[in-house]
């Protein structure tokens, strides 16, 4: 039996090596004149610390730990360092599921989520949902971008990693998930979602027919790939054959995806000037991408609004972004998101790899909006519901009560949906009519697929199709403001309130 001292001895001897690395590296890094390197030889220092600390780890610690578990955590917290939700490192598990979403499908609830590595008693790192994806379990459950999963299975997600939920919420097909998803400020509320065959839609489009001479096109970009460019190329064809008198590019709930997919796709509205460039450190990651003549298919003249809510993040901004500072499309709705960085993924090997920041990207006017957003031209909300009218929707929620009137009555029209939502409306007073008969349509939807549009709830669909069709949009959009123009007036009031003070 090893007794203390002969264990403090060994320690000793181990601190000593541990010791004498950093005293080696030390001297060898004064021993050089040029200041360039000193950065390698720092890194090569404390790479030589790690090594030395876990061979320590693995021969002193009190239980045997497995060298790949030192591996795992020591790069994990290499990434937690950064302090960016969007630099990680991704075990065999996340890159599969990497892997699952870039070749199009797998099985999931259909959310993209994001979590931060910080959590506090004051603001726990409970999941936040970014977006839901079109048509699937967690869409049709009616879960909102900004909505938190607070527990998964139980399990408080401000307790676990973003693995550990991702594992949770993907699996078999046709197994339930048990989730507890917390909106705003008080509300909370189980949702049992049944896992389906995920495939990444890209883009929907279609017409809408304002009366018997007006019509509009209304394109939905739900993600960013190498087919979205494709598809919004057969929309913009339809549209012309249509003769539609304007179009609506709806980028609410749009997460984002490859930046040369945004950039082709923006080309075909802009005929000249950058559309986005990335910034680095590294020389060879700055990069412009810049619109051409023979790439613009858009017609020309045509107006265009375009949808935006928080939902809308990353590549959905470089598009939102571009037009908005060449005056070509008005924004209808929220603030988006605020992601300006990008990102890259490296595999280390067969199993692992990297995702990490490489560069930041900036708008035609030269405007980085991470952490900031877009704000719209016009902002347009749904409506808020009262204190009362929560508690209410948390009852109705709950209840199953919908659900169970929609199975028994089968294929509802939209007179039946309006019916039954008046008869809601007697027990839920406190929300609105709209809010109701959403609820009941996504029931009734829920095996049909997800409507193209839907105008009866939509106010923010409405305010753009009453602004294509009865307002001035020449006088309109060129009265906007560019982001640079935007962000030099922000900095403009700060200055003068600090001069105040």
């Amino acid at each position: 039996m090893m007794n203390l001292e002969s264990i403090t001895r060994k320690v000793s001897k181990a601190v000593g090596i541990v010791a004498l690395t950093i005293f080696t590296s030390q001297c060898f890094a004064q021993s050089q004149s040029e200041t360039a390197k000193a950065g390698t030889k720092k890194t090569r220092q404390y790479t030589e610390m790690v090594s030395a600390m876990m061979e320590f780890i693995e021969q002193y610690y009190v239980d045997e730990v497995d060298a790949e578990t030192l591996y795992k955590g020591a790069l994990k917290g290499m990434f937690e360092s950064l302090n960016d939700p969007y630099s990680l490192y991704l075990d065999s598990e996340a890159m599969r599921s990497l892997n699952d979403t870039t070749e199009g499908s797998f099985g999931g609830v259909g959310l993209y989520i994001s979590k931060s590595f910080e959590s506090t008693s004051d603001k726990p790192a409970y999941v936040e949902v970014t977006s839901p994806m079109e048509d699937t379990p967690g869409f049709r459950a009616g879960i909102q971008p900004g909505d938190l999963i607070i527990s998964v299975e139980d399990m408080d997600t401000s307790t676990i990693t973003m693995e550990e939920v991702l594992d949770k919420l993907r699996g078999p097909v046709g197994e339930d998930v048990h989730i507890v998803i917390r909106r705003g400020q008080n509300m909370e509320f189980p949702v049992t979602l049944t896992r389906a065959l995920i495939e990444v839609p890209v883009v929907k489009y279609g017409t809408i027919d304002v009366d018997a001479k007006t019509k509009l096109g209304y394109m939905r970009l739900i993600q960013f790939t190498p087919q979205t460019v494709e598809h919004t190329q057969e929309a913009i064809d339809s549209f012309k054959s249509a003769g539609v008198s304007g179009v609506i590019i709806d980028l609410r709930n749009n997460p984002g995806g490859l930046i040369t997919s945004v950039a082709d796709i923006a080309d075909m509205f802009i005929d000249n000037g950058p559309i986005v460039s990335t910034k680095s450190r590294i020389e060879y990651q700055n990069q412009v991408f810049t619109a051409s003549p023979k790439n613009t298919t858009f017609m020309k003249g045509t107006p265009i609004v375009v949808l935006i809510n928080k939902g809308s993040a990353s590549a959905s901004e470089i598009l939102s972004g571009a037009l908005k500072d060449y005056h070509l499309a008005y924004l209808v709705g929220q603030r988006t998101y605020g992601k300006g960085s990008v990102q890259t993924v490296w595999p280390f090997s067969k199993t692992d790899g990297v995702k990490m920041t490489i560069a930041r990207y900036y708008t035609p006017t030269d405007v980085n909006i991470d952490k900031i957003g877009i704000p719209p031209d016009r902002e347009i909300l749904f409506p808020v519901l009262s204190e009362e009218g929560e508690k209410q929707y948390l009852d109705l929620m709950k209840s199953s009560e919908i659900s169970k009137y929609v199975e028994k009555h089968g294929s509802m029209s939209e007179s039946d949906i309006a019916s039954y939502a008046k008869t809601l409306k007697k027990t839920y007073k406190d929300i609105d009519d709209a809010s109701l008969r959403k609820l009941v349509r996504n029931e009734v939807n829920r095996t049909k697929g997800t409507m193209l549009y839907d105008l009866d709830y939509d106010v923010q669909l409405n305010e753009a199709i009453s602004i294509l069709t009865k307002e001035n949009f020449s006088k309109l959009v060129k009265k906007t403001k560019t982001l640079k123009e935007l962000q030099d007036a922000a900095l403009l009031a700060e200055s003068k309130d600090s001069g105040k003070k």
